[in-house]
């Protein structure tokens, strides 16, 4: 993509509602923009880091079993009547009357709608189990939302939702998820640490978040050093060995985790020192199993073996596709911008032109936008006319992992510059070895 043809507008400085390191580069790099409190709209970078990572959580979802499916956004009262949380959700929830005088509202997770599909479905115990999943837009009307797209009114979210026929099977279908997300995010290049939590208004017995290492993380976090030494990505655990995965999540939670709602000084203290890491963390995930708090109130239930109906056993997994974006930056900047793991770069490079019109320098980058775009790599090429000081400054902020920068003083010598923005190290090659290199 060319820079001339890209819709970027950053800004040179910080709006004064921007209180963190997201929310201000999300406004200066032109990702979003602000319509309503808590409500953004997404500008083309911005979306395109929202696809990459909603493609990788598709990807890990549909590894896991998960089947897509995509259910609305305006659901009718009388499922969450049904449930009983209706009235007890609270203001969170948008109500909604339509023309017919219908009580409606917009949907801040799916259970009710979810389970009232499967009910309607008749499902026998011989097609157990079931995964379905969605990603789609959701609404909670915080009272004071901030923080940009971590705390917003209207946010993406990958909802999954499991219906097993007993509770050791849901105990599998759980594990699958618990493996899927540990992957997601490590993925995304992210260090996801699991821990024990409140299931809150969603209900049950069993649940954990998902919290990544951040600064300006809500939540004060401890943990054991083990959490950031496991690769899920070559744990060669298969989903479908039911006592092998409960083994390898049973010894990765044996670890010590908490935040400080549940934090337990003694056990931490009894962790070797070494080992000990505390720290702030940002959910972006969590996963519950509430076994018939939804099914059995709203009639969804399976014929068992013995003829007799039996209640679904059943979970809900989210991640915070939109908040993720967030918390990649919190996670991941500096003092110039952001600083994108590549899986979720919107570009793999930036293409920087030192003096647009000159003809060597011309032809030398047309030459790099054709090759690297051939061979299937993202490139944003800054072609305007702009001073080399003002097109540094742009690809810092947008933090895409690599800048080739093309000038008529290392044409002159035969190299251009190969700049990977994590490290800051720079390194003059020809164009042939910048272009092989990228394209590796």
């Amino acid at each position: 993509m060319r820079l001339t043809r890209y819709f970027l507008p950053t800004l040179k400085e910080t709006p004064a509602e921007a209180q963190i390191a997201s929310h201000r580069y999300m406004l200066r790099a032109g990702m979003v923009r602000q319509e309503a409190a808590g409500i953004y709209s997404w500008l083309p970078l911005g979306h395109a880091v929202l696809k990459k990572i909603e493609q990788i959580v598709r990807e890990e979802q549909d590894r896991a079993g998960w089947v897509e499916m995509l259910m609305p956004t305006i659901q009718p009262a009388d499922l969450w009547r049904k449930s009983g949380r209706y009235d007890d959700y609270g203001k969170e929830m948008l109500r909604i009357t339509d023309r017919h005088d219908r009580d409606m509202l917009y949907g801040p997770t799916n259970e009710e709608m979810i389970t009232d599909i499967f009910r309607a479905a008749s499902v026998t115990y011989r097609e157990l189990p079931k995964y379905l999943y969605h990603i789609q837009w959701k609404f909670r009307d915080e009272v004071r939302p901030r923080f940009g797209v971590m705390r917003g009114r209207e946010f993406l979210m990958k909802d999954a939702y499991s219906f097993d026929v007993s509770k050791e099977a849901a105990r599998h279908t759980y594990n699958r998820q618990f493996l899927a997300y540990l992957r997601s995010f490590q993925r995304m290049g992210l260090t996801a640490v699991p821990m024990r939590a409140e299931s809150g208004p969603i209900g049950g017995d069993m649940s954990h978040e998902f919290l990544i290492l951040a600064e300006t993380g809500e939540s004060q976090v401890y943990f054991d050093r083990a959490y950031l030494e496991m690769d899920w990505m070559a744990s060669g655990v298969d989903y479908d060995d039911v006592g092998g995965l409960q083994k390898a999540i049973d010894g990765f939670t044996a670890n010590y985790a908490a935040t400080d709602e549940m934090h337990d000084e003694a056990a931490f203290a009894a962790v070797p020192e070494a080992r000990r890491v505390a720290g702030r963390g940002i959910e972006v995930g969590h996963i519950f199993y509430f076994g018939t708090k939804y099914s059995e109130p709203m009639g969804a239930s399976v014929q068992g073996p013995d003829g007799k109906p039996v209640p679904l056993e059943m979970g809900s997994y989210g991640i915070g596709v939109s908040r993720l974006v967030g918390g990649i930056i919190e996670a991941s900047h500096d003092e110039r911008g952001i600083v994108w793991p590549e899986p979720v770069a919107p570009f793999k490079v930036g293409l920087v032109n030192l003096k647009q019109g000159d003809t060597a320098v011309d032809a030398a980058c047309e030459q790099a936008y054709a090759q690297l775009g051939n061979a299937g790599v993202e490139v944003l090429y800054n072609d305007e006319a702009e001073r080399a000081g003002a097109k540094f400054a742009v690809m810092d902020l947008i933090g895409l992992p690599w800048q080739l920068v093309v000038g008529p003083k290392g044409l002159a010598a035969g190299v251009v510059e190969l700049k990977n923005r994590k490290t800051g190290q720079a390194e003059e090659m020809t164009l042939e070895a910048a272009i092989a290199r990228l394209s590796a």
